[in-house]
């Protein structure tokens, strides 16, 4: 009995020893009271910048954005001095997967980002969003504190929902619900493989390659007559039967939600504004690496583009190496309304303040780039009534950094609020680094 009470005790010191050993992070408390931010260099998101000023939240809303200093009378709220700090509108990272994909490849058991078929608009992303992800807190950490999580794969992939990054459960995180539906383009140019395998055979060994033209063509007419079919179904008053794919799509024929097309072809991008022709959707275009070849079109039909990574080598070996990095200020230049994102799967997305900084090195203003991340992504979402910029009304997402937040070495997150609630910015990594750093007694 005495063995069996020891063995016990070892045990339940291990488990002890396991859960201590884990992140330790909970969202935060509902916003109550007044929060005075004070004497930081406020980046208003719509290229505005007050020094010296001061914020104000109540009860989770932003009440005061003022060029002087304004200290609160009740002493029970909480005051933030913030001299010598920059203070920004919470970065939004547009299009991602994540809480759908944990581990990039080869472990199916943490990925929840793609189903099978080819049409699954009635797909939504938000029901598989887990908020228990470890990348969540890293991101936020880094200042980004909204996030449009899409589902991926099949011709049309589903609906995306935006969530905010500190949560109990998806219930919690959505804040706008199925705002987008997602499409993928079929690729009009079949590029020769790399390092050597030339350029390949057809599918049934020995015949001719596939023309890659009029695949695409015939899988456009094919998602065409989908969206007929759906327009013609959303038009009747009543139905014998429900059709989910054709529900699911009903919000973008009276533009409460929006199509994002990927592609970065410019034949891509130029089916995508036939449909805002023949439909009348609200068009984004998601990865518009070439974009650039075609802005003032875009303009003119009033598509919207986010840029999906700024780190990468230009589409075609013609282009100038440094292309990505030049295209948002040739968008910015023809008036097109765009953001930068993240999808970078090494760096799970945290680097998204550093592409707007590359972007500023490339003909950006630094006003015009972080709008590229907080006010412009917030638009293009369909949620800038609400977030995206420091203006009085909105919801107090707010970073404050103790630098540029824009650059890597000044880039140091102190706070962060989400809906006026301070949010943690503790995450695994953070924690092994302080473990260890006991360890070898380094602190």
């Amino acid at each position: 009995m005495k063995l069996l009470s020891t063995i016990f005790f070892a045990i339940l010191l291990l488990f002890t020893a396991t859960v201590q050993a884990q992140d330790d992070v909970y969202p935060a408390k509902p916003a109550k009271g007044m929060i005075t931010i004070y004497g930081g260099t406020i980046h208003v998101g719509n290229g505005q910048v007050i020094e010296n000023g001061t914020v104000q939240i109540n009860n989770g809303k932003i009440v005061l954005v003022s060029p002087d200093i304004v200290l609160q009378s009740d002493a029970g709220g909480l005051t933030i001095n913030a001299k010598g700090k920059q203070v920004y509108p919470g970065l939004i990272l547009s299009v991602t997967d994540l809480g759908l994909k944990e581990i990039g490849s080869g472990v199916r058991g943490s990925n929840d980002f793609e189903e099978l078929g080819d049409l699954n608009p009635s797909v939504r992303s938000i029901v598989a969003y887990n908020t228990d992800s470890k990348i969540i807190n890293t991101l936020k950490s880094n200042g980004v504190l909204l996030a449009g999580t899409t589902p991926e794969g099949g011709t049309i992939s589903g609906s995306s929902t935006i969530v905010q990054l500190d949560a109990w459960n998806w219930e919690d995180a959505a804040y706008k619900m199925d705002n987008a539906i997602h499409v993928n383009l079929p690729t009009f140019i079949t590029r020769p493989r790399r390092f050597g395998g030339g350029g390949g055979g057809g599918r049934g060994g020995g015949a001719p390659p596939p023309d890659p033209v009029k695949e695409a063509l015939a899988k456009i007419e094919e998602l065409k007559a989908f969206f007929r079919e759906a327009k013609a179904y959303a038009a009747e008053p009543t139905h014998k039967e429900t059709n989910l794919k054709f529900e699911a799509v009903k919000g973008l024929y009276t533009k409460q939600q929006k199509l994002f097309v990927h592609g970065d072809q410019i034949k891509q991008m130029l089916v995508a504004i036939d449909f805002a022709k023949e439909f009348g959707f609200d068009v984004t275009i998601v990865g518009g690496s070439e974009s650039w070849l075609i802005a003032d079109l875009l303009k003119q039909n009033n598509i919207s583009v986010i840029l999906q990574q700024l780190h990468a080598l230009p589409t075609t070996e013609d282009d100038d190496v440094d292309q990505p990095f030049k295209t948002p200020a040739v968008l910015q230049k023809a008036g097109v309304l765009f953001a930068l994102n993240d999808n970078h799967e090494e760096a799970r997305y945290r680097n998204l303040m550093f592409n707007a900084g590359t972007a500023v090195a490339y003909g950006l203003s630094k006003e015009q780039a972080l709008q590229a991340i907080t006010l412009n992504a917030a638009k293009i979402c369909g949620i800038d009534d609400r977030t995206g910029s420091l203006e009085v009304g909105k919801d107090a997402n707010i970073v404050i950094s103790a630098g540029d937040i824009l650059d890597m070495r000044t880039s140091i997150i102190e706070h962060a609020f989400i809906q006026g609630r301070e949010v943690s910015l503790d995450n695994k990594q953070t924690q092994l680094y302080h473990r260890y750093m006991i360890k070898y007694g380094l602190e």
